[in-house]
């Protein structure tokens, strides 16, 4: 091992990005190139790491070279690299704000730097020579903002073949949709040339959003807004959010059907149902070997399951966001944003890039708003009182939210629909996983609405 292999392996599990926490390492190699010898001296690594299961992952870490430490910089240090006159120190480029205008520079002459490729969008006015802010609340991805002008996101891990976030954003290009931040570019990088496979998206630079509010603080600022008003229902409190779900409701329907006109769209046959039930089915049975408590549920959700495969509504499979939460969305002065069209990360791109149910979407949307209703309950979850007003404000708003798109939309997306039922078990059967893992006392938000659901179905009763 090199001495920046070991470094690598000694920094890279503390990232945010990294998705390989927990998991025991075999080796890891890596394959690098100068983007800019200038100063500061910027490199791109291709960190491959091999876990001891056999499986790999392959990593973007851009690293930009000083030849001596530089205090301000000391929270991206990553560590030294000697040679025969001193060391060299190594920081994360990405929070080396000298070194993060090469990106657009780079980008805007369409250039092409070893492996790596910039395409620029056709007409995109790209910021050359501006320096970049980093996000700081980026998880598997890393982002600089450019002034007012541009943010850049940066994918961390590395598969051959086109991001969908930036397949999505190239053909919404093309419908003017006020939905989107339009797409400016992006970078691309040849992943394994022996192999014959596609390149590996790099980048992506959109139009900034300037004056924008995040979906998710919105909406939770109206729920404590709620429980702050001891008498008042949701509909008098004068953060009341229901009229902007309805708005992001009908966003959501317009961007699903601008994503319909210029993407491919395939008309479900049975198969598929049969297909959607059998891999929900599976991820329960796994779930349940992570979460023991989801076993009391499991005949209530296995049923839920088994109505798809005999769902005789008609489906209309087409691209869809495939991760659509309020965390996903801005609000501005003129409506919605609809943000990060890549899905889960977690699932290989291929599967990210599938033909869909657009109500897949509609559910993570209607789960969100439970979530945001219940995340202050962690804390006082036998307050009788919060827990009512916190359902009150979930119908209320996932009513509001089902309202605008089907307004827009022309459908009534949140009916009794076995689909969509199922689709909203599944995701919070998902949640119910990721909470053990992460954050166990939140683990009573998923469940509870599971035995909302179930509960409900047993009964013949429409969904909660």
């Amino acid at each position: 091992m090199n001495a920046l292999t070991g470094l690598f392996r000694d920094w890279m599990p503390s990232q945010r990005w990294f998705g390989g926490k927990g998991r025991e390492w075999a080796g890891v190699e890596e394959e690098s190139f100068f983007l800019d010898r200038s100063h500061p001296v910027l490199s791109i690594h291709r960190v491959t790491v091999t876990y001891t299961d056999g499986a790999t992952e392959t990593y973007l870490v851009p690293l930009s070279w000083r030849d001596h430490a530089v205090e301000e910089l000391a929270l991206a240090h990553i560590g030294t690299v000697a040679h025969e006159n001193g060391e060299n120190h190594a920081y994360d480029a990405m929070r080396d704000r000298e070194a993060t205008a090469s990106w657009l520079t780079h980008l805007a002459d369409g250039a092409t730097v070893g492996p790596m490729r910039f395409v620029p969008g056709e007409g995109a006015e790209i910021p050359a020579g501006l320096p970049g802010d980093i996000v700081s609340t980026e998880q598997s991805n890393t982002s600089l903002v450019y002034g007012q002008e541009a943010i850049l996101k940066l994918f961390r891990r590395l598969e051959p073949g086109l991001n969908p976030d930036v397949e999505v954003h190239s053909a919404l290009r093309r419908t003017d949709n006020p939905h989107i931040a339009p797409l400016l570019g992006h970078a691309e990088i040849d992943h394994d040339r022996d192999a014959g496979t596609p390149p590996a998206t790099v980048f992506m630079l959109q139009r900034f959003v300037p004056n924008a509010s995040d979906g998710w603080l919105l909406a939770t600022a109206s729920v404590r807004d709620l429980y702050a008003e001891g008498d008042l229902h949701a509909d008098e409190v004068g953060g009341d959010f229901a009229a902007d779900s309805e708005r992001l409701g009908a966003a959501t329907a317009s961007v699903h059907a601008d994503m319909a006109q210029v993407l491919p769209t395939e008309e479900a046959d049975r198969d598929w149902f049969t297909t959607v039930a059998r891999q929900m089915t599976e991820r329960l049975d796994a779930a349940i070997e992570v979460v023991p408590q989801l076993a009391e549920h499991a005949d209530g959700l296995r049923a839920v399951y088994a109505a798809v495969a005999e769902n005789p509504e008609p489906v209309v499979r087409q691209r869809v966001h495939g991760d659509l939460h309020l965390g996903q969305v801005l609000r501005t002065a003129t409506g919605w944003i609809v943000l990060d069209f890549e899905g889960e990360p977690a699932r290989p791109l291929a599967a990210r890039r599938e033909l869909d149910s657009p109500m897949r979407d509609v559910a993570g949307m209607l789960r969100s708003f439970d979530y945001a209703a219940r995340h202050m309950l962690v804390e006082q979850p036998g307050d009788q009182q919060r827990a009512y007003r916190a359902q009150e404000w979930a119908e209320r708003n996932r009513s509001a939210f089902c309202a605008g798109y089907a307004a827009a939309s022309g459908m009534d997306a949140c009916g009794n629909s076995p689909l969509l039922r199922a689709f909203e078990a599944d995701k919070a059967v998902y949640e119910c996983v990721y909470e053990a893992r992460n954050r166990p006392h939140w683990l009573m938000i998923p469940l509870q609405s599971l035995s909302r659901l179930t509960a409900a179905d047993q009964r013949g009763e429409p969904r909660p």
